[in-house]
């Protein structure tokens, strides 16, 4: 994206029928851990669920398509959200801002639309104290030594983003207590049923 280009957050619409407000679930977890595996399984086999885009400042992951993983805007499109108060919550990691639009999610909520929303642990605080009623998922790695594992195997990445990463694994893992539900990635299958199943419990 050139720099200074303007992008204007899109959203999909969902067919989903309304059955009165609905709950926003967030899932969270370290880097790594494979939240974005879960989201991509639920946007396959699940299309009720609608899933929060993010706008993000950083580049495109090869096989990454805007509008779909993320929303890709540049620096001062991002600060335009801000200023503006578009998004639900934002914050800055490994040199990047990601942030989540929030009229579309307070929208779909309204519509009684399942809405997930994929954040990180500094995202996921802003809003549990916006949204004190969201339900807080924990996605948790089967062990350190099989999320270093994973963050490592990625090569998309300097081994200075990695050990930041890493830091910061360690800052989030120890925030668990904070969340409602914890789930273990063992199973992308057997997770996405797990969270489903809480989605459905706290829709109903």
């Amino acid at each position: 994206m050139p720099p200074g280009s303007r992008t204007r957050v899109r959203t999909r619409e969902s067919s989903a029928p309304a059955n009165g407000p609905a709950r926003l679930t967030v899932l969270s977890g370290p880097s790594g851990v494979g939240k974005s595996t879960v989201v991509a399984e639920i946007r396959r086999s699940h299309p009720e669920v609608w899933l929060s885009v993010s706008a993000t400042t950083r580049a495109p992951r090869p096989g990454e398509t805007d509008g779909v993983q993320y929303f890709f805007v540049s620096d001062s499109e991002f600060d335009r959200l801000v200023a503006e108060d578009e998004l639900l919550e934002w914050a800055e990691f490994a040199g990047n801002r990601y942030g989540t639009p929030r009229e579309p999610v307070l929208r779909r909520l309204s519509a009684g639309t399942p809405v997930l929303l994929e954040i990180d642990l500094q995202g996921a605080r802003q809003v549990r104290a916006a949204m004190p009623d969201a339900l807080m998922v924990f996605l948790g790695p089967p062990s350190w030594d099989e999320l270093v594992r994973r963050l490592t195997g990625r090569g998309t990445e300097p081994p200075e983003v990695i050990e930041r990463r890493l830091d910061a694994a360690r800052v989030e893992l120890a925030a668990e207590s904070e969340f409602d539900k914890t789930l273990v990635n063992s199973a992308v299958q057997d997770v996405c049923a797990e969270l489903l199943a809480l989605m459905t419990a706290t829709h109903l």
